[in-house]
């Protein structure tokens, strides 16, 4: 079965460039319980093409006239803070990527990907997970390490109640693994990787994997060194 289950994902798409549109469109049209909903050159009315389309997931790109992504994002965050948004970038620019992150945004693929790579991240982040390249992840964390700088004494775990196998897979997480990158680390399965996800958004009390991350970092929980 197709991780989506049974449920046929409603996806929308921003970006001003008509062949990734298209692209999408016709990946979108043979992929198994997926469904591009609507495709959209620009964000100029962005908020009424979310209630209109009501999507499961919104692929998003970076640069786009008038509009940006990353302005898009942080106005989508203030009427649909839990609609799962892709990034689509053609660059790796750490800047505008950590902005997004910063925005809202749940996860990040290259334009120049593989199809397969597209779905997965798609289907990952339906899921609550943050696709990102390994690269990207790295530059990522780089910016959140030099934006808030590590105490000198760690947070104790206990003021959160993580579990060991909560901590191991949070480090993974802020490492920038997939759900399933982690499962395959961990060698449980896809959905137990899920639910140890949900309980540490409880625990941290936040609500995606941006916030997740900042606040590992900035908290020192995990007294991690990255890279």
């Amino acid at each position: 079965m197709n991780a989506t289950g049974n449920k046929n994902l409603r996806v929308i798409i921003f970006d001003d460039n008509k062949n990734v549109r298209e692209s999408v469109a016709m990946l979108l049209s043979t992929t198994e319980n997926m469904q591009l909903s609507a495709a959209f050159e620009s964000c100029k009315n962005l908020l009424q093409q979310i209630e209109l389309t009501n999507p499961d997931v919104v692929l998003m790109d970076i640069d786009m006239p008038a509009l940006n992504g990353i302005e898009a994002v942080k106005q989508l965050r203030t009427k649909f803070p839990e609609l799962p948004v892709l990034m689509l970038t053609g660059f790796e620019d750490d800047e505008k990527v950590f902005a997004s992150i910063c925005a809202g945004a749940n996860g990040y693929i290259l334009k120049n990907a593989n199809m397969d790579s597209l779905i997965q991240s798609i289907e990952d982040v339906y899921k609550g997970g943050a696709p990102m390249t390994p690269v990207i992840a790295r530059k990522v964390l780089n910016q959140f390490a030099r934006a808030q700088p590590a105490k000198k004494s760690a947070a104790k775990n206990e003021k959160y109640n993580l579990s060991g196998r909560e901590i191991d897979v949070l480090q993974l997480l802020v490492k920038g693994h997939s759900y399933k990158m982690i499962a395959d680390e961990l060698h449980v399965s896809y959905e137990t990787v899920h639910s140890h996800i949900r309980r540490i958004y409880q625990k941290l009390q936040v609500n995606s994997v941006g916030e997740a991350v900042s606040k590992t970092i900035s908290k020192n929980i995990l007294k991690v060194f990255f890279f």
